[in-house]
């Protein structure tokens, strides 16, 4: 009697073995199997990262391997199993691979299907345009769409982690790391003393030491050292952490009143304001966005402030970009002044303080959460309710993978944040997430004019690795978009084209990885140092000159108690996990095609490449940039 030998693989996660009861049925074109006991409770099968092997014995030849069905019966207590791939090695010598990388809960049914990539039209028998159109109805029912709060992007249907679908969630070890890191930091840093000291201000600058030379860092401890000068300000609009406010001034807004006398000691290329506009030596950076957003009030005994600064922009001789001038508010008038370089001291220092506070609160809401990680939710719920497993493009999604929110720390806590968020979707286009496209857009793609702009350099690059990938080369079907109305008009509805295909699954993958890491993992390099970084701000934004003094500066930062959890969560939000994969390691072999494995391998060629460049240009670099270097971008975003 024929015998097939199969060979079961258990993830290597935590808690991913089993004792409960596995049965399998082997279905081919010719017949099946009877439904077979693999394994009895406490045999010491399906252990942890453990392959088991069993015969399958049949009564005549099956034919070619179509199908195989695993189900796993309660034993005890439900006990949830990782299966990450079934082999079945047929009589005539043959392995078929049957890739599986989810886990059987409670009395449930999978049907598998070998790994080979398929589209709709490949599908040939009644069995499998069966199983595709099964797969994508229990899909629906599972990955459903909810609205959080009106004029948010859709989400998944859940209130609570535990309410996820069982293979969308963090797995046990990913929740323990940030846990570990947030209390390494807050031991580390030695600020238990401080962590309910609210409406206790700091004594003076220095004194911001006390929480945070305790972790070495070189840029941050640059950071610290140069805060307060207008280099390290306009750096950061380039290489920070947010550098994606800046932009090219090509007009004068009216709002922005801003004169040749109040900033000519600043301009050195004997050329009026006018002059060097037209000539795009000077940008903007706008902070609209925050103009009437509610600031945090769930503490009455600290009142908490916001503001929608507008700040100008030099790229002098050395193509050094330098402050100008900044305006605290939208509306110009007298108690809206325009601050200078030529102000006193500590004017012009509290006006760069507001913006970099304007700054935090735009990069954590927009840059980061929204941009980062609300999209990405919305295109992975998207690919679960579209595309099966054998599709080509769903394959993709899975190598990629599918905010901590202190709030009485936060300016925007308590509300803040969501009427921040309503407002960004507004401006939210799939254009805007083409990483070209929205560099082109604030007018910041000349390398010539912007030789400094290491963040636009080695973003391109990794785009341009992501996008000459030739895994889904072949695919040029038709494929709907179900969004739910999630994003403005111009998102694509439906993809038919292979450079339609090309574009959007780059999107995903760079936006889920490269992005977030540009913008995710150097939050403590310039964040922790709590005046370049303020995350709240305790007395209003001056609405004159000459007033403020060092004090008043102190008492408008955080206090210790907001300080301690600020730095807290920078630095675990910083943290690599352990064991983390990043950008071009797969180990759930999703694809088993040669072609699809060597154009893995080239795209990991190319990530190589981009790494090295990036390791050369910044050796000898006091403040070096790494952070769209692909051995330090994650395969998807965490947290």
């Amino acid at each position: 009697m024929p015998s097939y030998t199969v060979m079961v693989a258990t993830g290597s996660q935590w808690f991913a073995g089993t004792d409960d009861y596995i049965y399998i049925t082997l279905v081919g074109t010719e017949g099946c199997s009877e439904r077979t006991l693999l394994d009895k409770p406490f045999y010491n099968d399906f252990e942890r990262g453990a392959v088991d092997s069993y015969d399958v014995t049949v009564g005549e030849n099956l034919g070619e391997m179509e199908l195989v069905k695993v189900e796993k019966n309660k034993y005890w207590v439900h006990d949830d199993w990782y299966c990450k791939y079934i082999t079945v090695k047929t009589p005539s010598g043959d392995y078929v691979e049957f890739p599986c990388f989810r886990w059987l809960v409670d009395d449930k049914e999978v049907v598998l299907r070998d790994g080979r990539a398929r589209l709709p039209k490949d599908d040939k028998t009644r069995l499998e345009k069966q199983h595709r159109r099964k797969e994508l109805e229990s899909r629906r029912k599972t990955y459903r769409w909810t609205e959080w709060q009106p004029g948010f992007p859709m989400s998944i249907d859940a209130n609570t982690h535990k309410e996820l679908p069982r293979d969308i969630q963090f797995d046990s070890e990913k929740g323990v790391d940030f846990i570990l890191n947030y209390s390494k930091a807050i031991e580390n840093l030695c600020v238990n003393q401080f962590m309910h000291m609210f409406q206790s201000s700091w004594n003076d600058f220095a004194d911001f030491e006390r929480i945070f030379v305790r972790i070495k860092n070189t840029i941050s401890e640059y950071v610290m050292q140069h805060w307060k000068e207008d280099f390290m300000f306009g750096y950061q609009y380039l290489n920070g952490c947010n550098p994606v406010m800046i932009q090219k001034c090509t007009k004068l807004p009216e709002k922005f009143p801003v004169t040749h006398n109040m900033v000519a000691d600043c301009l050195e290329r004997e050329m009026t304001l006018e002059e060097e506009i037209k000539a795009g030596n000077i940008y903007l950076a706008d902070y609209e966005l925050m103009e009437d957003i509610s600031p945090n009030s769930t503490d009455p005994c600290t009142l908490q402030y916001l503001a929608a600064p507008i700040c100008m922009l030099y790229n002098n001789s050395q193509s050094k970009i330098l402050p100008l001038a900044i305006q605290l508010g939208q509306t110009p008038g007298k108690d809206n002044p325009i601050f200078l370089p030529s102000d006193g001291q500590y004017d012009w220092m509290l006006a760069k303080i507001w913006v970099r506070s304007s700054d935090f609160h735009i990069h954590q809401t927009v840059t980061h959460l929204l941009r980062t990680h609300l999209v990405s939710e919305v295109f992975g719920v998207a690919m679960f309710r579209q595309l099966p497993a054998v599709h080509p493009a769903y394959k993709v999604h899975q190598h990629v993978g599918l905010c901590l929110s202190f709030v009485s720390a936060n300016g925007t806590g308590g509300g803040g944040h969501v009427e921040m968020i309503q407002k960004a979707m507004r401006s939210l286009t799939f254009r805007s997430l083409c990483f070209p496209d929205a560099i082109k857009a604030r007018g910041m793609d000349s390398p010539e004019d912007l030789p400094y702009y290491y963040y636009r350099d080695d973003g391109n690059r990794v785009w341009d690795a992501t996008k000459r990938s030739e895994v889904i080369g072949h695919v040029t079907n038709n494929i709907r978009l179900d969004y739910m109305e999630t994003f403005s008009a111009e998102f694509p509805k439906s993809l038919k084209t292979r450079e339609d295909l090309t574009e959007y699954l780059t999107v995903i993958i760079f936006t889920a990885s490269a992005h977030h890491a540009a913008v995710n993992f150097g939050q403590y390099d310039w964040c922790s140092w709590i005046p370049n970084a303020p995350p709240t701000m305790r007395k209003p934004p001056p609405t004159q000159k000459g007033v403020v003094d060092v004090k008043f500066i102190i008492e408008s930062l955080p206090d210790r108690g907001r300080s301690c959890w600020h730095l807290g969560a920078v630095w675990a939000l910083s943290q690599f996990q352990e064991n983390e994969l990043f950008l071009g390691m797969y180990p759930d072999e999703h694809f088993i095609e040669k072609p699809v494995k060597e154009a893995m391998e080239s795209f990991r060629q190319r990530l190589a490449e981009v790494s090295s460049a990036i390791k050369i240009r910044n050796e000898g670099k006091k403040l070096p940039y790494y952070y769209f270097s692909p051995d330090r971008i994650p395969n998807s975003v965490a947290v």
